[in-house]
């Protein structure tokens, strides 16, 4: 990149941990301005100590994305240290709940996809009137290869189901507003060493399934599992880009 990030106000979801705190420390030694939003506090304070010797500066928005009142607070803390939101990435997610379609609790697959889909839609329809009047925005939807592949995760109806409608929903708007300054992308990251990962692989196999558990087990055991920083490295390259309606992927070459 070559620093047109510098100065520009971030907000990254999940940034507690994992993909989101790597993306966040990208966006500082880029000199951005970044907002650090997780349900953790302790692990939203580490993500800003982290940032602390970067060229950026960080700022620290304990909230659920699935509490709208906790979102326009932490919106309004932003905008009376920075001014709007230029830059967002929603990346906080759930994989939850697992197991036979027919055993799950509908009001868990409910909460899932208001995690995973409502709170990204809400969040960028809440920032897109300041990117409008600057005539500039980036908004990155992180969603997952499961989009392409349902079949490929059994037993995980509700991440399947709220990535694909997650992707839907991103292409949908960068359509709305093309020509418009603002890119809305999505990006697959790729099979990342996440506690996300690391959770499944605890799961009980007979619950989630052997087949489910075996991949990702596997996964972890051959040592084929990117590292955060190498699957937000491919996100942060394209960022400042025009780009726009593209389904990115960090497998994609430089």
């Amino acid at each position: 990149m070559n620093g047109t990030l510098k100065g520009r106000v971030a907000l990254v979801t999940g940034g507690g941990r994992g993909i989101g705190r790597a993306v966040c420390l990208g966006l500082a030694e880029q000199g951005a301005l970044i907002a650090v939003l997780a349900r953790s506090a302790d692990q939203v304070r580490e993500t800003v100590e982290h940032i602390g010797g970067s060229p950026g500066e960080a700022l620290a928005v304990p909230a659920d994305v699935s509490d709208p009142s906790q979102v326009e607070a932490a919106l309004t803390a932003i905008g009376d240290r920075w001014g709007p939101v230029e830059m967002l990435v929603n990346n906080a997610a759930v994989v939850w709940p697992l197991g036979p379609s027919a055993d799950v609790d509908a009001s868990q697959w409910a909460a899932a996809i208001n995690v995973n889909v409502t709170a990204a839609g809400r969040l960028s329809f809440m920032v897109l009137p300041g990117m409008l009047a600057r005539g500039w925005g980036r908004i990155v939807n992180v969603s997952s290869g499961i989009a392409a592949r349902p079949a490929a995760m059994l037993r995980a109806n509700a991440y399947a189901t709220s990535k694909a409608a997650l992707e839907a929903h991103t292409l949908n708007l960068a359509a709305e507003l093309a020509g418009s300054g603002i890119t809305v992308n999505v990006f697959r990251p790729g099979s990342v060493d996440t506690a996300m990962q690391a959770w499944i692989r605890d799961q009980n196999p007979a619950q989630i399934g052997t087949a489910l558990h075996q991949q990702f087990v596997g996964n972890y055991r051959q040592g084929t599992l990117l590292t955060p920083s190498q699957s937000a490295a491919s996100l942060l390259r394209r960022l400042p880009g025009q780009e726009n309606g593209q389904i990115w992927a960090a497998s994609d070459p430089p």
